[in-house]
């Protein structure tokens, strides 16, 4: 059975008129008849009542065209799925992200790819700075979100925005109501960014610790920003935290005061393979410059 036999066969059933359904396909009625008789011996069923006067459809012939029907149906779009992977607008696409970046505006960016993208399957993954640099060197992610300074010869960098210091703190341990108390944190417990996951955070954490003069007792310590703030509220000490974080929690039970006077901030940034010119690529980066824009 070849496509070509299904297709003279509902032009068949269409018109109910051989002569017709011949013209219909530019063929001559006797190749067309022979086609649908080939069908009809290769499936071993009747397809077609046909006399003289009129041509009508068998009930075994008004089942295999409803099924018929269907399958070229669900062809079509195997045919116009594949020439969107042809035009590299399906697939898979796979974002890596820091923990300490709010998640809304992951969440708001996966929304708008969808929208633009309906064919794509998108993947989030939560990967310290060192691991996507490296995922993204051997094709393992195709967008990055890190928070740090980047040499790799493979990766193109751009700031997606500067982001300062806040200290975070359980409000019923402890009170504090401004930026001039900090240094009467000395004798206080914290709680730190791991230094082998994050070793240019943990050293800026430390610098700002220094700036307000003192050095931190870190009694704990952990990889992912949420966690830490958790923490925090549990009343096992306090942390300093980026200010994005601080600006999207809500929770009555923390604290935070902005570091201000010390002139040190975090660059994150979004990173791409250097060859990469994806239109999918393009409208992620572009989409989260203009919310910081």
């Amino acid at each position: 059975m070849e496509l070509r036999h299904l297709k003279y066969f509902l032009a068949v059933a269409e018109e109910l008129n051989f002569t017709k359904a011949a013209e219909k396909l530019c063929i001559s009625q006797p190749p067309l008849s022979r086609q649908i008789v080939e069908l009809e011996t290769e499936i071993g069923a009747r397809l077609f009542n046909r006399n003289n006067k009129k041509t009508e459809l068998t009930e075994a012939g008004k089942y295999f065209e409803k099924e018929v029907t269907a399958l070229f149906q669900h062809l079509d779009q195997i045919t116009s799925k594949t020439q969107k992977i042809a035009q590299n607008i399906s697939g898979e696409f796979r974002i890596a992200y820091i923990s300490s970046i709010y998640s809304g505006v992951i969440s708001e960016l996966i929304q708008n790819l969808k929208a633009v993208f309906p064919y794509v399957n998108f993947k989030l993954f939560e990967i310290s700075t060192t691991k996507q640099i490296a995922a993204l060197e051997q094709g393992k992610i195709d967008l990055g979100i890190i928070r740090s300074p980047i040499k790799s010869p493979k990766i193109k960098s751009q700031l997606w925005f500067q982001d300062g210091f806040s200290v975070v703190y359980n409000k019923s341990n402890l009170q504090i109501n401004a930026e001039e108390e900090i240094s009467s944190l000395k004798d206080e417990t914290f709680v730190f960014f791991n230094k082998e996951y994050a070793p240019h955070y943990h050293e800026v954490l430390l610098e700002l610790c220094a700036f307000y003069g003192f050095t931190p007792k870190v009694a704990h310590e952990s990889n992912n920003i949420n966690s830490i703030v958790q923490l925090v509220k549990n009343g096992l000490g306090i942390s300093i935290v980026p200010s994005n974080i601080a600006k999207n929690n809500t929770d009555p039970e923390m604290g935070f005061i902005e570091l201000k006077k010390v002139n040190l901030f975090t660059d994150v940034s979004l990173i791409t393979a250097k060859e990469d010119e994806s239109e999918i690529t393009k409208v992620a980066v572009d989409f989260l410059l203009k919310k910081n824009s």
